[in-house]
């Protein structure tokens, strides 16, 4: 189509030369120095027009043979770009294949040539790209002073400003990890404190975050790292809910009297005090610290709604129900009762009913319940020894005591 459109234009051309010069008998006179030319006007026409042809032409050639000696400077600093473009670009692809004294020399390279290029020079996001190729590279291979040195430079360069803006962000993340990799959590919390605050939003953000804070002993934190992650779905829900309990049983662990245990306990996610695990492990820590009572009202909000857990989670809170007993109230009862109605075939209910029982003095009621639960063999071998054993003090109290030898010997078959 291109080539018919030039042809007509070609054709339209020569009809326009054609009518106008055809029958131009014009003549142009020229005078100098005495002499007198007389030429036609289409032949003086054509004269001018290859002269301004001419010049035009001899203007351009006069122009390239000037602008010679900056073009070929500037085909070798593009020579050069291109040369530290590439040696980049080998460093990533060294780092990808594990080679890291490799990438560490091409990133070192592309930094030297960039030092003999002022376009280059002028554009810090390259130097900041560079120096943190060499750190990872110098981290790889244990190199700390080295990596250091780089990311120091690297930090230096981002903080220029202009398209290395948000760089910085991205320096303080990898050292972040790098200070995880070396068990470093105090430099790591360090690197993450100086994040923007949208940088400290992200996901990788939050996960170092989790992870320095664990290491550095700081389970709450980690804890309310792991809730956010897990809110914005950075976990699978398996996983999540693992990590959780792990992290709030690392927390709960921490504390050494009762006040510190229920200032921990104020500080969880509302989603972790509705977990039946974490507050049965709440409820465990309470009575290791001597307070059953306490333990029990984290526990009764669960109780009342059994038929609504799982059965792992119902196992968890009435386990903990069962090593809570202690100064147990009447205003228990008619819930226990429901309870062992509701799941007379779950072992680990009966266990706690019937050591609650046991603790009120309810001896008929409990025995039948401890020992149904002291001879189930899905039940913990904690538990069922826990049963033998109250069983053996409830048959010395009755002055029962070749029962309560029997009962001992059981319990310590289960040890």
């Amino acid at each position: 189509m291109r080539g018919l459109i030039w042809v007509v234009l070609l054709f339209v051309v020569a009809v326009l030369a054609a009518t106008t010069f055809g029958r131009n008998d014009g003549l142009v006179s020229i005078f100098f120095a005495g002499w007198r030319t007389d030429v036609s006007l289409n032949f003086f026409v054509l004269a001018v027009l290859v002269v301004c042809a001419v010049l035009v032409l001899s203007a351009h050639a006069l122009a390239r043979i000037v602008s010679l000696p900056r073009r070929a400077r500037e085909w070798r600093e593009q020579r050069k770009e291109q040369a530290a473009h590439a040696a980049l670009r080998e460093a990533i692809a060294e780092l990808a294949n594990a080679r890291y004294g490799r990438a560490r020399k091409a990133a070192h390279r592309a930094l030297a040539l960039q030092a003999d290029l002022p376009a280059l020079g002028a554009a810090p996001d390259f130097a900041v790209i560079g120096h943190l190729l060499a750190a990872n590279g110098a981290h790889r291979m244990q190199d700390r002073s080295g990596r250091q040195e780089s990311l120091g430079k690297a930090l230096a360069a981002a903080r220029q400003g202009g398209s290395a803006r948000g760089l910085d962000d991205g320096a303080q993340l990898m050292a972040a990890q790098w200070a995880l990799d070396d068990h470093d959590a105090e430099q790591a919390m360090e690197a993450l404190a100086v994040l923007s605050p949208g940088a400290a939003r992200r996901t990788h953000a939050l996960h170092l975050r989790m992870h320095a804070a664990r290491a550095a002993r700081v389970p709450l934190q980690a804890l309310h790292m792991a809730r956010l992650l897990a809110n914005h779905q950075a976990f699978s829900a398996t996983v999540a809910q693992g990590l959780l309990r792990a992290l709030a049983e690392e927390t709960l662990a921490q504390a050494h009297d009762m006040q510190q245990l229920r200032r921990l306990w104020q500080q969880f996610d509302g989603a972790d005090r509705r977990d039946p695990r974490i507050a049965a492990r709440a409820a465990r820590r309470a009575i290791d610290l001597g307070a059953a009572e306490q333990a029990r009202q984290w526990l009764r909000p669960f109780w009342d709604r059994l038929g609504e857990l799982e059965r792992g989670d119902r196992e968890a809170i009435a386990l903990t129900l069962a090593e809570a007993t202690d100064g147990i109230t009447s205003d228990w009862l008619p819930a226990l009762e429901s309870a062992a109605q509701a799941f007379g075939h779950d072992s680990a209910v009966l266990a706690a009913v019937g050591a609650s029982y046991a603790a009120s003095g309810l001896y008929g009621k409990a025995r039948l319940l401890l020992e149904q639960a002291a001879g189930a063999p899905t039940l913990p071998a904690r538990a069922r020894r826990a049963a033998w054993r109250r069983l053996a003090q409830m048959a010395r109290t009755q002055g029962d005591e070749v029962r309560a030898a029997s009962c001992d010997r059981a319990a310590a078959t289960l040890d």
